[in-house]
Formats: structure tokens, C-alpha cells, sequence
């Protein structure tokens, strides 16, 4: 569950050679930055629908969508085929890969996006990475620094592991689900194929192929007419 074989199909992604030498899939994450900036080769191979801001530092590949409203303040790197809606705000160090969606209103920053992965509806993802195909519903946060101070923690053997890191979202795994809503708490781990239903606060490891479900007791009462 901690290496990034475990979560990812490392061929749906052309820069699998930034997790060579991580142990731990999330150590990638502090890796980003210097990737990026040595990987972009400015270019912009999009088409506009409106009118939009890119920054200087900022590959975009064929047949990517850039709508109204957006921006891009790079640097980053984001493939082909996309779409980024209208009022993405695309921040510092990111990669996107081929057929992805940053969606309206959808903040991205120092984040991987896997061939495939959706963030399409008032999302935030920060300091994380989502696999190929997984998807966020509507309104979902990957919540990225603690409340507290000190470094982010993930249970191993039971017992909580200093990831060194004071900023870390989430690993989502391939074809993994967040429902709309849902708020990861800093440091998830989501197995590959996995489903958090909506409006769940989750926090934690999640193995593949599991469903978080919310059971939050509800009251139902008949409704009564009131007085004019």
C-alpha cells in the first residue's frame, strides 16, 4: 500500500522515472518541483476558448481544451487531450497527464495527475497524487496540512510514521472514487479501485477495493401543515 507500484500503473504516466529511488510512494511528493522545472519545455500546443492566463513556464500538449477564466501560473507540465475549465487555477509544480480534467473552479498545486484522472467540479488537490482514472466528485478536498503543528504521520504496523513531510494530501490509487463532498484529511492513502461515498470525512489508509460508507443517523418525521 506504500509504494508507488502498489497504487499506480506506472506506464500511464510519461514520467514514471520521478518515483526512482522513493521507497514510499509519497516521497515523491517534495520531488516535484525540481522535476518539473527540469522536465518543462515551454510550448503551447492547446486551443483557447476565451480568453485565459499562462504562465511562462508551461508545456501543454495536442488537443487540450483551455477555456474562459483559467490560470495556469506554472511551471507545469499537462498532456494531450485535456480539458481545463473554466476557472481552474492551475498553481505552481504540477503534472497532468493525457485525457485528464481540472475542472471549474478546481485548485491544483505540486500534484500528479495520472493518464485519465478527473478533478472536475470545485476541487482542491494539494501536495497529492491521483492515479490513472481515479475521479473526485463534486466539491471534494484533499486537505494537505495538518491543524497542528508537526509533520504529517501515516499508520505502519500499526504504529504512526513520520513522513517527514509537512505538507501531504492524498495518494489516490487507480480507479479509485471520492464521492462528492468527501474531505481527505492529511496524509490518506486510497487503494487502487477503491470508493469513499460522499460527504465521509476520511482520514487514514484505505486497502484496494474497499467502500467507505457515511452511517450517520437521520430523523425522519411527518411533515405538518402550519397555520395561516
Amino acid at each position: 500500500m506504500f509504494t508507488a507500484s502498489d497504487l499506480f500503473d506506472l506506464g500511464q504516466t510519461e514520467h514514471g522515472e520521478i518515483f526512482s529511488g522513493c521507497k514510499f510512494a509519497w516521497e515523491v511528493l517534495p520531488k516535484i518541483a525540481s522535476y518539473v522545472e527540469a522536465h518543462v519545455r515551454p510550448a503551447l500546443h492547446n486551443r483557447c476558448e476565451g480568453r485565459a492566463f499562462i504562465g511562462d513556464k508551461v508545456f501543454i500538449g495536442e488537443g487540450t481544451l483551455v477555456e474562459d477564466g483559467v490560470m495556469i501560473k506554472g511551471p507545469a507540465i499537462i498532456g494531450k487531450n485535456c480539458q481545463i475549465r473554466h476557472n481552474a487555477y492551475i498553481r505552481e509544480h504540477v503534472i497532468i497527464g493525457d485525457n485528464c480534467v481540472v475542472g471549474n473552479s478546481t485548485e491544483v498545486k505540486n500534484s500528479m495527475f495520472f493518464n485519465h484522472a478527473l478533478a472536475p467540479h470545485f476541487n482542491y488537490v494539494g501536495d497529492s497524487i491521483l492515479g490513472h482514472t481515479a475521479h473526485l466528485g463534486a466539491g471534494v478536498v484533499l486537505s494537505n496540512v495538518k491543524s497542528l503543528p508537526g509533520n504529517i504521520t501515516v499508520e505502519m504496523d500499526g504504529a504512526p510514521f513520520d513522513t517527514g513531510l509537512r505538507k501531504f494530501g492524498a495518494l489516490l490509487g487507480d480507479a479509485c472514487e471520492i464521492g462528492c463532498n468527501a474531505v481527505l484529511s492529511p496524509g490518506s492513502i486510497v487503494g487502487r479501485g477503491s470508493v469513499v461515498y460522499p460527504s465521509v470525512l476520511w482520514r487514514g489508509i484505505l486497502p484496494h477495493n474497499m467502500i467507505v460508507k457515511n452511517r450517520a443517523a437521520r430523523d425522519v418525521v411527518a411533515r405538518r401543515a402550519r397555520g395561516i
